[in-house]
């Protein structure tokens, strides 16, 4: 199987590092990177098996085609590949913010399986949110599409209506989650850590609250109430917080950026 990645930007060279490092765990897989900078793909050369600067040329012999340009890039990417696709040995995966599964099928002469994926930058490290929703699919080859990316993080099938709601828990929600980071380093370095200190007991604090939830199913609140003790430190914590705003604050902030 050859996996042809369009794209040496950010995410699409993580999706070929990622992919390159787990080749052993699938049958005979060549992943291959196409980029009209000879500089990215020169970056990204040691963990793939070819490289492209010829789109049409990159997918002569894919079976899995990763569209990992940016949103504005990608009618143009479709137009230059077209002639080259068949619908029967083709499958075509876009990582384009906003563009839809039903505006790639329309600029394609043949209707083909598609899939719409949103990872985040953490899957550069294996441990993405990945967002897929599907059209034209089997089956066998949703199956497919979810054990590849599952070396990358984690995975999720969802309706396509609810891709730019799981953009802001997801995508954007890294961010959030930094700046709530940088909000507790502040915090930290006021009653006395250095910042270093502060940011590597707060980021470890995350890993282990979001363990608690991935590995062990548990609800969120489940897990606060094991902590706040009747008249204890942290439900006093808690209450400032909410006080202050901060759920509020939080949901007002997934809404703006749907």
């Amino acid at each position: 199987m050859q996996i042809t990645i369009i794209g040496a930007g950010n995410m699409g060279g993580a999706i070929a590092k990622g992919l390159f490092q787990h080749k052993k765990d699938f049958d005979s897989l060549k992943i291959c990177l196409a980029d009209v900078s000879q500089e990215k793909l020169e970056k990204s050369s040691s963990y793939c098996d070819h490289i492209f600067t010829d789109n049409v040329e990159a997918v002569a012999n894919a079976d899995i085609i990763i569209i990992a340009v940016k949103p504005w890039l990608v009618e143009i990417v479709l137009e230059e590949i077209n002639a080259s696709l068949n619908p029967d040995r083709h499958i075509l995966v876009s990582i384009a913010a906003g563009i839809t599964l039903e505006s790639i099928n329309r600029k394609l002469q043949y209707v083909f399986p598609v899939y719409r994926l949103i990872p985040n930058t953490a899957i550069a490290l294996g441990e993405s949110m990945t967002l897929i929703a599907s059209q034209n699919t089997t089956d066998e080859q949703d199956i497919m599409i979810s054990s590849l990316m599952e070396k990358l993080g984690k995975v999720m099938f969802i309706p396509e209506t609810l891709m730019s709601a799981a953009t802001s828990l997801t995508s954007c929600g890294i961010a959030y989650a930094l700046r709530y980071v940088r909000a507790a380093t502040e915090g930290g370095v006021e009653m006395g850590f250095s910042p270093m200190q502060a940011q590597q007991m707060i980021a470890q604090t995350l890993i282990g609250a979001a363990t608690l939830l991935l590995d062990d199913s548990a609800h969120a609140e489940v897990e606060i109430d094991k902590v706040t003790t009747p008249g204890g430190l942290t439900i006093k914590g808690l209450n400032a917080m909410e006080e202050a705003g901060f759920t509020r604050a939080v949901i007002a902030g997934l809404k703006a950026s749907r």
